[in-house]
């Protein structure tokens, strides 16, 4: 193993690779105190033809700018130079996979929640990453409901991938390891289920799938848009954005979550409660393989979805 561990050994930071042990900042530093900054998580695969490819690279990017603009973060590249340095960075790494973070944040050592000015620094680093929730991705996820409420969107901008946000991700998945659960899942404050500290969730029932709308405090995932596409071309299931109270939860017929760290994990029971036989579903099944063969490039026509090294 590297002196970097499972991180890649250099690191793209405000337009240049660095040693990973390089890219260093100030404890000072504005973001580290005040939680202002906006990332994305991103995913490298290695294809059926032995190259690596970034999956739908564009659009995490695409996503990483709305999420400053919302902030009003100034980010000094271009889309198209923020993609090159991901491409740089992970080709630097050597790594054949990866889990990609680029960050957007404000590089100032200085205190007030009024930052002197909004210009952002950019760093991206690359890391080793097998199953994000382990063994629950082949047996299925038991999880608790929360009792923290995912942030109202009139309290902070929830279509944004903001680092502050995840503190209240971070209490609701801490405590619902101290439970001795898998993974917790978050209601909006009207009562209807929102998604898990770091995923979104569909349900199936009767043939038909549901996710959360975006108003119930929902990130729009790029994972959360495949699995909508797949559903739809590929397996004909209808897809719907609607409020899902928990009592439709706990009578589904399967449910899963969806994230690009995530990918698919099945959902086999909530508050105790099984869902369906308590085992994977058949759809969730099929999914997981379907989207496997999608970001290795198996499956011809969503390789435009990939960018390879």
């Amino acid at each position: 193993m590297s002196s970097t561990g499972d991180f890649g050994e250099y690191v793209w930071f405000d337009g240049e690779l660095v040693p990973f042990h390089e890219a260093k900042i100030s404890v000072m530093t504005y973001s580290l105190h005040y939680g202002v900054g906006v990332f994305e998580g991103i995913r490298a695969y290695k294809t059926i033809d032995g190259r690596t490819a970034i999956f739908r690279l564009k659009d995490h990017v695409e996503r990483l700018f709305d999420s400053a603009k919302i902030y009003k973060l100034e980010i000094p590249y271009t889309p198209e130079e923020i993609e090159e340095a991901i491409i740089k960075t992970v080709r630097a790494s050597k790594f054949e996979e990866c889990y990609i973070r680029p960050l957007v944040f404000l590089n100032i050592p200085k205190l007030g929640v009024r930052p002197p000015q909004r210009k952002a620094s950019v760093a991206i680093g690359v890391l080793k990453m097998g199953r994000y929730m382990g063994e629950a991705y082949t047996k299925g996820a038991r999880v608790i409901t929360s009792g923290w409420r995912r942030i109202p969107p009139n309290s902070l901008p929830m279509n944004a991938k903001a680092t502050g946000h995840y503190i209240n991700s971070y209490l609701a998945s801490v405590d619902a390891a101290i439970r001795g659960y898998d993974e917790a899942l978050l209601l909006d404050i009207r009562g209807f289920v929102s998604e898990g500290p770091g995923q979104n969730i569909f349900i199936v029932k009767n043939g038909k799938a549901i996710t959360p709308p975006l108003y119930a405090s929902v990130l729009p995932g790029v994972t959360r848009d495949t699995i909508k596409i797949l559903l739809d071309r590929e397996f004909g299931i209808d897809v719907f954005e609607d409020d899902i109270s928990l009592g439709m939860l706990y009578s589904a017929d399967e449910a899963f979550f969806t994230g690009t760290a995530a990918e698919i994990t099945p959902i086999v029971e909530v508050d105790g409660i099984k869902i369906g036989d308590g085992s994977p579903g058949p759809v969730t099944k099929a999914l997981q393989q379907l989207y496997e063969d999608v970001v290795r490039g198996k499956v011809p026509r969503y390789r435009k979805w990939l960018t390879y090294i």
